[in-house]
């Protein structure tokens, strides 16, 4: 299950996205889109997930007030 990760500082590198996630279970792959023209992430990213029960465990990380 891929999961959406929104407002990400510009200095997260997909490894320590995939850290982040592992804790909740196996990361199957994990993308940073970055900017065609600066090479800059974009502030976004999508982390994919072995398992559905897995990815729900997962949004607990990415809320935050």
């Amino acid at each position: 299950m891929k999961i959406y990760v929104g407002n990400l500082s510009f200095d997260v590198t997909e490894d320590e996205l995939a850290a982040e996630f592992a804790s909740f279970g196996k990361v199957e792959s994990v993308a940073i889109p970055a900017d065609k023209f600066s090479g800059r992430p974009k502030g976004f990213g999508f982390v994919e997930m072995a398992s559905k029960s897995e990815a729900e465990a997962a949004p607990a990380l990415t809320v935050k007030h």
